[in-house]
């Protein structure tokens, strides 16, 4: 019998079946044909230590070692940069204050990022953020479940869930698998697969985040340029591999699918862009969505659930999948263990599924 069968195959299935692998057998179950295809696949992930609530900076700070110095480390060089106008001053002050950034000179940002315009009158950076190779930490966690035993499964679509005597039966295709815990790690999908557990579902929104790659603003070599926000985080614009990807920063409310981009909404967040830069948007490489699940609290959703501890949550990780994966995934090792937390009690309780009832 498996010890542990982990519903997707995302950052949040493969870190917690790394870490749950200390523990018993663990097969991670991915419905699609690759590992990482929905939301972990579509994510233009940061590490930034003071990104997200309380619960999630606590996430943040616990996985740092992680993200440097395991398997060699998965971060490079970006730094942040957070730019306004006179036309919202308030929303940068709460931002810089929040996100614990350095107020420099326009001289200092247009040496940073050389295409501002005369819009921008203030601007707040810190280097102290990361680029994250998303597809080598997947793989370094997947890694991780095989060399311990256990299975990484894709093509692998679970169709019921049947709660038995010793633990679970989950059919996927033509097989029947038995496992004594299920862990929900599918992503916008884990409330769908609560239900199909006979567990109470968490109430989790799937919210869409649309993406457009462009071209280097003006041919520009932009490798040592930082990520730009714009106050209130209502659009951002990031360096990847020769190419901007500029995003509007939606939050659509979503059913659970393979999501894609509305053209408005794109135009939107690249006009809001084109307002700060002195070089035109004059054509989209690609574009893409993602689905960014959130609990009704924000905070993420991790341990055994209140009613029935055979089923446990790996949910909730909203636009913080990839910075929180070390420790979150560890915290769930250490609940399931019945191990002392790294993180504190009060944060702890903060992501419980237990507190919603």
């Amino acid at each position: 019998m498996i010890d542990f069968l982990v519903i997707g195959g995302g950052i949040a299935g493969t870190s917690v079946g790394s870490r749950l692998s200390a523990h018993g057998h663990v097969v991670v179950l991915e419905r699609e044909t690759a590992l990482a295809y929905h939301a972990s696949g579509r994510s233009a992930a940061m590490f930034e230590e003071s990104y997200g609530l309380p619960s999630t900076v606590e996430l943040n700070k616990a996985s740092r070692d992680y993200h440097f110095t395991a398997n060699g480390g998965v971060t490079s060089a970006r730094g942040l940069m957070l730019i306004g106008t006179n036309d919202n001053t308030a929303d940068f002050d709460a931002d810089l204050k929040s996100m614990h950034l350095t107020e420099v000179s326009l001289a200092d940002a247009h040496a940073m990022f050389p295409i501002l315009n005369d819009t921008v009158t203030r601007v707040g950076y810190d280097a102290h953020a990361w680029d994250l190779d998303t597809d080598l930490l997947v793989q370094n966690f997947a890694r991780d479940v095989r060399r311990a035993g256990g299975e990484v499964r894709t093509g692998a679509e679970v169709t019921a869930i049947t709660r038995t005597k010793t633990g679970w039966d989950v059919a996927v295709g033509d097989e029947t698998l038995s496992a004594r815990n299920i862990v929900n790690a599918a992503g916008a999908w884990v409330d769908v697969v609560a239900e199909m557990a006979g567990i109470a579902p968490i109430g989790i929104t799937p919210l869409r985040r649309s993406m457009a790659r462009i071209p280097a603003p003006g041919g520009h070599d932009m490798s040592g340029w930082p990520m730009l926000f714009g106050p209130g985080e209502n659009w951002y614009a990031k360096p990847d591999a020769g190419a901007l990807i500029v995003s509007p920063a939606d939050e659509t409310p979503m059913e659970p699918m393979d999501a894609w981009a509305d053209d408005m909404v794109l135009a939107e967040g690249l006009a809001r862009y084109e307002e700060h830069v002195t070089e035109p948007v004059t054509r989209m490489l690609s574009n893409w969505a993602g689905l960014r699940s959130f609990a009704p609290d924000r905070n993420l959703v991790l341990g055994l659930d209140a009613a029935d501890p055979t089923f446990v949550w790996m949910a909730g990780q909203g636009g913080y999948g990839f910075q929180t994966a070390p420790a979150a995934s560890q915290l769930v090792a250490d609940l399931v263990a019945g191990d002392t937390p790294q993180i504190a009690p009060d944060m702890v309780a903060k992501m419980r599924p237990g507190r919603f009832g």
